[in-house]
């Protein structure tokens, strides 16, 4: 029976696909290099792997219509981090244990076995039930779900069936996951498991959470754990849901952060500091991390958030949301998480123009030939007297349309603020960023996103963003003052 389920979903996920094609390719807004559904909806990226050398992208994938719908697991691969193949569709909720879902999970190789984990989502009569699911693949493209699913059949006593999202690794011979969860109370919290072999779990502990190891009520549930080792640190990765905005702080319906620390594999207890957004932009939600076989820590989320779908102007052409771009993670001395492009899209960098000390003083500067809607620009500005600073991007002749990335050099603080960005959500986002003699200020443009990575990846804002096709200006500014602008380098990429 759960064959022919899974022929009859599949059909209908590819027709929905093929009816929707010419409308999703000829939207203008559809990016130019980052990952995409090809039509339908996309949320969490799922199993990032590089696995026998090439890169596995998975992610949660509605492709009937551009919302939240039933779950599948959509699929790319790649060899190098920028150009990216659609795969086949790699999960198909058509089992009893997923009925509702095949729910975000990741992937690791097992002795040479590409083998995903995710949790199963049923409701019935608005029952949630969760089950967290084996699934394996020969060729890395056909997938086979484990005859013993569920092999975790349920959550533990004191919890909620909000029981996801599970993060596996290997440490010392012995497979381990940390799990979203929540309990009976409505607190959010992360626990530990282990396995000997990835089908029979034992609980540990309680890593962390909302009333927890120094924490105060800390949201009702938190999801999409990713636990893993930088340098002599364990980092996790968590989205609490519930926060209320502090300030500058927790300003998106979710948030995105993470805790440094050391984790206790004995007792699942995880020794911390502070909480810290990953993003301070308005677009970024559900990272996921995994180790290359360079030896680096690379991630990758949703260039969304959820639950507000009118806000992406794509809808209406059939598809929603993308993918950020991968980020390289380092870890400071002071626990500071840095983000970087990795490298390989250098390959993307096309007709470089590039300015040298330009002196920019209580006015707006637009330099020939750097301009465009798919770009990448490297601005380093050295701080003089000027008491903001900062560039425009997406400009409309008229100056009807503006994104404006601005340093206020009194309060020491960056923001981006999309006011006059065009379609979509307006408002401002602002963090710390100290800095009393340079700022650096590297962008990456494409038609209806903008990745802004501040001194060197020490903060980060992920942005979509829908102005008008003609709406290509950059502007450099100085308010009050002056600034140098030490050097600007633009490519076009392709």
């Amino acid at each position: 029976m759960s064959q022919e389920k899974r022929k009859e979903l599949l059909d209908k996920a590819y027709q929905s696909i093929a009816e929707k094609k010419d409308k999703v390719e000829n939207d203008y807004y559809r990016l130019q290099y980052h990952v995409m559904p090809p039509a339908g909806w996309l949320n969490d990226p799922n199993g990032f792997i590089q696995f026998d050398g090439v890169y596995h992208l998975f992610y949660q994938f509605h492709p009937w219509a551009p919302e939240s719908g039933l779950k599948y697991w959509g699929h790319y691969t790649s060899q190098n981090l920028v150009n990216w193949e659609e795969q086949p569709i790699a999960l198909t909720p058509s089992k009893w244990y997923e009925t509702h879902g095949c729910y975000s999970g990741s992937a690791v190789d097992d002795d040479g076995v590409l083998t995903l984990m995710y949790t199963g989502n049923v409701k019935d009569d608005g029952v949630r039930s969760s089950y967290q699911c084996l699934v394996t693949s020969a060729d890395g493209i056909n997938f086979k779900k484990s005859e013993g699913n569920p092999v975790i059949d349920k959550q533990p006593e004191g919890y909620t069936a909000h029981f996801r999202d599970p993060k596996v690794w290997k440490k010392d011979g012995t497979w381990y996951l940390v799990i979203g969860a929540q309990t009976v109370a409505e607190e959010g919290r992360v626990l530990l498991y282990k396995s000997a072999n990835l089908k029979e779990w034992d609980l540990i502990g309680e890593v962390v959470g909302s009333n927890l190891n120094g924490l105060d009520n800390f949201g009702y549930m938190w999801e999409c754990p990713d636990l893993f080792t930088l340098g002599e640190k364990e980092v996790l990765i968590v989205l609490p849901q519930g926060l209320e905005a502090q300030g500058d702080l927790y300003n998106n319906i979710y948030q995105a952060g993470y805790l440094v620390g050391e984790l206790d594999y004995e007792t699942g207890e995880f020794n911390h500091g502070e909480f810290i957004e990953l993003d301070r932009g308005f677009d970024f939600y559900a990272a996921q991390t995994t180790l290359d076989q360079q030896g680096r820590r690379i991630m990758i989320a949703w260039m969304g958030m959820p639950e507000e779908d009118e806000k992406y102007a794509e809808r209406e052409n059939g598809w929603i949301h993308a993918m950020t771009l991968p980020r390289v993670l380092e870890l400071r001395e002071d626990n500071k998480l840095i983000q970087k492009p990795v490298p390989e899209l250098k390959q993307l960098r096309q007709e470089k123009i590039d300015y040298k000390k330009v002196k920019i003083k209580d006015e707006e500067l637009e330099l020939d030939q750097i301009c465009g809607d798919v770009v990448e620009l490297i601005a380093e500005f050295e701080i003089e007297d000027a008491s903001e600073f900062g560039i425009k991007v997406r400009c409309a002749q008229d100056g009807s349309e503006e994104t404006v990335i601005k340093y206020d050099t009194n309060n020491q603080k960056l923001s981006l603020n999309r006011n006059k960005s065009g379609r979509g959500e307006s408002g401002i986002r602002r963090c710390l960023l100290e800095s009393d003699s340079m700022v650096k200020l590297h962008l990456f443009i494409d038609t209806s996103s903008l990745e802004l990575f501040a001194n060197e990846g020490e903060e980060v804002f992920s942005s979509r963003l829908y102005p008008s096709k003609e709406s290509q200006g950059i502007k450099f500014f100085a308010q009050d003052g002056q600034v140098t602008l030490k050097k600007v380098t633009k490519w076009n990429l392709e």
